[in-house]
């Protein structure tokens, strides 16, 4: 069964650019179940496993019950690194790149 994702129809994907990462492990107070700091000290997103997934440009759902929890996180984040898209364009709707 997958969980349904994004606003309304739009299912969102969130990333994490560990070349900003500062570190500060705000996203993962604000949404554990999304982001972790690894013991390198940098932020990652996490699979539908639990597990850190550490590939540059590694992509995870936004579960609906969390999108308030990681946008706030990519609003509050230091580094400007975390990025919230549309699966279906790949359009940024949060984060230092959205319009």
């Amino acid at each position: 069964m997958q969980q349904e994702t994004g606003t309304g129809s739009e299912a969102l994907e969130v990333w994490i650019d560990q070349d900003l990462c500062t570190g500060d492990g705000i996203c993962a107070q604000y949404a554990p179940e999304v982001f972790e700091l690894d013991i390198d000290g940098l932020a990652y997103v996490k699979g539908a496993d639990d597990e850190l997934l550490q590939a540059p440009g590694a992509t995870t759902p936004v579960p609906l019950p969390l999108l308030t929890d990681v946008v706030d996180s990519a609003r509050e984040c230091p580094g400007e690194c975390i990025h919230v898209r549309r699966v279906s364009d790949s359009v940024e709707v949060y984060g230092p790149d959205a319009e």
